[in-house]
């Protein structure tokens, strides 16, 4: 068993039947329900060594890493070009099943998407919303730029395969400076895309508009707030938007103006690192949503 097959055998995946198919999903700890979302070319896989640090980086935490539908061993949606909302619906079914009400939410690029999407519509069950590196989305652009982006992933796709998907574009999911252990997990998790599950992912972040569910999910969770000022909209939303400065693929200009769209939301660079920093940079980056859910902790509508 190589290195990497043993840091992701370390937390073995789990199978839950809901109410829309199986999901897969990674589990560690107990507490505080803080659920985690992954990219595009990813998988649950790729949080172990982050859950591999929650004990001291995280305590009191029941961390929770799905495999997206489509994705490991989740059944696939039955749309052929989902939205965002189909998988958040997968996601309200995955967590009703395991009987988690009330949560913190945290989205990896493409996974950021997905917490957008569930956040606006279920926002009383999200009481702090972190978006790492975060995919906005396609679904303001013109026709022809979505069908670009389509085309070019899954053009790479046909060509290469998963594994060459992998070596060929793994790597720079991470700074220069990410060690050989990094470049081998988002590898490892690339790899093991589905040809089926990939292309559906690749439609949704199409059509996604993480701007728009973001000032929705602002506007719920001000007019749930009372802040005794009579401006609830002054108190800003639960929202933290972390980016890499290394980033080249969800660079830091595009997750600034993420941010901007939920009035309130905090924006924090993460130094030195690339993409998938939470692979490239697990206690540094587990401390950091540890620090911003404290800071969180006491704002009204959380």
């Amino acid at each position: 068993m190589t290195d990497v097959e043993q840091r992701v055998a370390a937390f073995p995946v789990r199978l839950a039947q809901t109410r829309g198919g199986r999901i897969a999903y990674r589990e560690t700890g107990s507490g505080e329900p803080l659920v985690l979302l992954h990219g595009v070319g990813s998988s649950s896989a790729s949080w172990v060594d982050l859950m591999a640090v929650a004990a001291e980086c995280l305590p009191g935490r029941r961390l929770i890493a799905w495999d997206a539908p489509g994705y490991g061993d989740s059944t696939h949606l039955s749309q052929a070009s989902p939205l965002p909302a189909d998988y958040a619906q997968a996601l309200a079914d995955l967590l009703d099943t395991l009987a988690v009400d009330r949560f913190d939410l945290v989205g990896h690029s493409l996974g950021a998407l997905i917490a957008g999407a569930f956040a606006a519509a279920h926002a009383s069950r999200v009481r702090a919303l972190l978006l790492l590196d975060p995919a906005g989305g396609y679904g303001a652009s013109s026709p022809e730029a979505r069908q670009k982006v389509i085309d070019g992933r899954l053009g790479m796709l046909a060509e290469l395969g998963p594994r060459g998907m992998a070596e060929q574009r793994g790597a720079a999911l991470l700074s220069p400076r990410a060690t050989l252990s990094a470049i081998e997990l988002v590898q490892w998790s690339m790899a093991r895309v589905d040809l089926q599950g990939y292309p559906q992912a690749v439609r949704m972040l199409a059509a996604g508009r993480l701007a728009e569910d973001l000032a929705r999910f602002g506007a719920s969770k001000a007019a749930r707030s009372d802040t005794g000022s009579g401006d609830a909209a002054s108190a800003g939303a639960p929202v933290v938007v972390m980016c890499g400065s290394a980033d080249t693929v969800t660079p830091e200009e595009g997750c600034r103006k993420i941010a901007a769209a939920c009035p309130g939301a905090r924006y924090l660079t993460l130094p030195g690192l690339g993409h998938a920093g939470y692979v490239e940079a697990p206690v540094l980056v587990a401390a950091e949503i540890a620090r911003s859910l404290l800071q969180m902790s006491g704002m009204p509508g959380r």
